[in-house]
């Protein structure tokens, strides 16, 4: 019994104590907004990679997407061969193909490069605005 009053003793001290030194934060931070200005004017931010608004598209928008095909010079062979290329989407949806990366095969490229051009989009919006806009393309050959 004995114990068990000063365990009781002892949690209402602890108690006590943690009210005090909430109290005493609460004062301080009350404290510390009494020297903020009135008005806080914050700098505008602007956010990388994300859309602000949702009537604005990322890129073009992908219509008309034929894949290459594999060139009867390399049938039969296995493959594991990959090119990188840029498209260049005009407001006009005009298609300018750019190779970043060729492929180790050139009949690869090539053949990657005619389904590249027959590609067509819609161009990029801004808004109801349509605006230049371009996209990077990465194709995988791959046979086994």
């Amino acid at each position: 019994m004995f114990m068990a009053i000063i365990r009781l003793v002892g949690l209402v001290t602890l108690l006590g104590a943690s009210q005090g030194w909430a109290a005493d934060d609460r004062a301080t931070h009350r404290s510390d907004h009494d020297a903020d200005p009135a008005d806080i004017v914050l700098p505008e931010v602007h956010v990388h990679g994300l859309p602000l608004n949702k009537d604005q598209q990322l890129g073009p928008v992908p219509i008309h997407t034929p894949w290459p095909a594999i060139p009867s010079t390399l049938d039969g062979k296995d493959l594991d061969d990959w090119m990188k290329a840029r498209m260049v989407v005009s407001k006009d949806a005009q298609v300018t193909v750019v190779v970043l990366e060729p492929a180790k095969h050139r009949e690869l490229t090539g053949a990657a490069l005619l389904a590249l051009k027959q590609w067509t989009f819609e161009p990029q919006l801004k808004g109801d605005v349509p605006v230049d806009g371009e996209l990077t393309v990465r194709i995988h050959f791959r046979t086994q």
